[in-house]
């Protein structure tokens, strides 16, 4: 494997236990707004982000490369107001993207198509990930200031459970 690529896969499992933290430090912060829902979604958000760094830990395993595991920086998001912890959330999944892509594009330099095609799964997950935060801004923009509305959308929230990444390696 090209050391650049290996050296951002590893990067890569760094930042996915930071998206872990930063979820965490949400899901706390919704929590002690007594809004469970909120907390459960970015809960469970935690987790996926613990599973993908799993992934790129495995990926370089099963490869025989060395993994390096460096310390997680402390969320440094400042937690003013709901709205703003959401935009949040979407801004780091679009920096999340960028990681991704900025991967491919060392793989595909390198033509590393085994490496190509385990990020075509990440590459889906993160337009899922980008549409699922822009819909919960939406929804909180339209429904956030009604407490009806608040609390119907918290208890919406309330419902998701937590499902493995299904990615094969």
């Amino acid at each position: 494997m090209d050391s650049k690529v290996r050296e951002l896969l590893n990067d890569q499992i760094n930042k996915e236990l930071y998206s872990a933290y930063l979820y965490l430090d949400f899901s706390n912060y919704f929590e002690e707004r007594s809004l469970d829902g909120f907390a459960n979604w970015y809960y469970i958000q935690a987790q996926e982000e613990r599973d993908h760094a799993m992934l790129f830990y495995r990926y370089l395993q099963n490869n025989s490369e060395k993994v390096t595991l460096d310390a997680i920086a402390k969320p440094d998001v400042e937690l003013t107001d709901d709205l703003t912890v959401l935009k949040a959330g979407l801004k780091h999944e679009k920096y999340v993207t960028s990681l991704i892509n900025d991967i491919y594009a060392a793989a595909y330099d390198v033509r590393d198509f085994r490496t190509m095609q385990f990020l075509d799964w990440f590459v889906k997950e993160q337009g899922e990930e980008e549409t699922n935060a822009n819909d919960l801004i939406d929804k909180m923009e339209l429904f956030g200031s009604d407490p009806k509305g608040l609390y119907l959308l918290n208890s919406e929230l309330a419902g998701r459970v937590y499902s493995a990444p299904s990615l094969v390696l």
